[in-house]
């Protein structure tokens, strides 16, 4: 009778990175991104967002400036789509419109904040998409 072979086992992979920690800086951003979904509902809080980017975008550091940069050209590029989708309401064709707003600002806001989260900037802060 054979001894059995011992059974290879696979390399433990190595544990992950810590999280890194939240600062002061980041929370500005945050309540912007949190401000833009929030007015899927409540509609103002978008006008309000834009403002605090507007304001925090100067003195933020780089990283976080592409931030302001994409919140900022969220809420235009926004409320030209939102426009254009509401002239098309009498045609039919805006109700479709306003849907894709909806789904793009939650695409864009959540994506921001999870890079924010991760500490990383915006990779084109200048896209008219994601």
């Amino acid at each position: 009778m054979r001894p059995m072979d011992p059974i290879p086992t696979a390399p433990v992979p190595p544990p992950p990175p810590p999280l890194p920690q939240p600062t002061a800086s980041d929370v500005p951003a945050k309540v912007v991104y949190g401000l833009y979904l929030a007015s899927l509902v409540l509609g103002v809080t978008a006008l309000v967002g834009v403002v605090v980017a507007y304001v925090y975008q100067g003195e933020a550091p780089e990283a976080l400036r592409t931030h302001y940069r994409f919140q900022i050209r969220t809420f235009w590029i926004g409320l030209l789509y939102a426009a254009v989708s509401g002239l098309l309401v009498v045609a039919f064709v805006g109700f479709l419109g306003l849907i894709f707003v909806a789904v793009w600002l939650v695409v864009r806001c959540v994506k921001g904040f999870q890079r924010l989260s991760e500490h990383q900037p915006i990779p084109d802060p200048a896209t008219w998409l994601w």
